[in-house]
């Protein structure tokens, strides 16, 4: 049996409550992705050219600082990573997560919930961030997820 940690980014609590749920099915522990700047209500208006959000989102090379790095990927040989779907993509703070740890050999499953949009080429996004660990796109848990459902993907997953 492999050891597992859901690590996920949260910017309003919607991916929070997904990511405790997995945590709880999957029988991993949790780790929470924090900025060192936490976003605002403004941060995310995506309607606002200028917002924190829209600004980061438009250059794919920019890093949001952590908060911190202690995930000790190390103990983990699976680890779900969760985070909301902006622009089509995973925020730009989950390639500063996977930068910031050395994942090598590890298996990396994605999460996301969404507003509307699927993963678009979140997969392709992150595959550089993180180019020793095989990266799996996952699934987007959206609405209102049982226990069974999310143990019904794990079965999925051979997890």
């Amino acid at each position: 049996m492999s050891k597992k940690l859901v690590a996920y980014f949260s910017a309003s609590g919607v991916t929070a409550k997904v990511a405790k749920e997995l945590a709880s099915t999957a029988k991993a522990d949790l780790y929470e992705i924090k900025p060192d700047v936490p976003y605002s209500k403004a941060d995310l208006d995506w309607m606002d050219k200028k917002s924190r959000s829209s600004l980061e989102m438009s250059n794919k090379t920019f890093r949001p600082a952590l908060a911190d790095k202690d995930a000790r990927i190390e103990d983990y040989d699976v680890i779900f990573v969760g985070f909301p779907i902006w622009w089509y993509v995973a925020p730009t703070i989950i390639n500063t997560f996977l930068e910031a740890y050395d994942f090598s050999g590890k298996t990396i499953i994605l999460f996301a919930t969404s507003g509307g949009s699927g993963f678009g080429d979140t997969l392709a996004e992150l595959k550089d961030s993180a180019p020793n660990a095989t990266i799996r796109e996952g699934k987007l848990l959206n609405g209102k997820l049982t226990a069974l459902d999310l143990k019904a993907w794990l079965d999925t997953l051979g997890l």
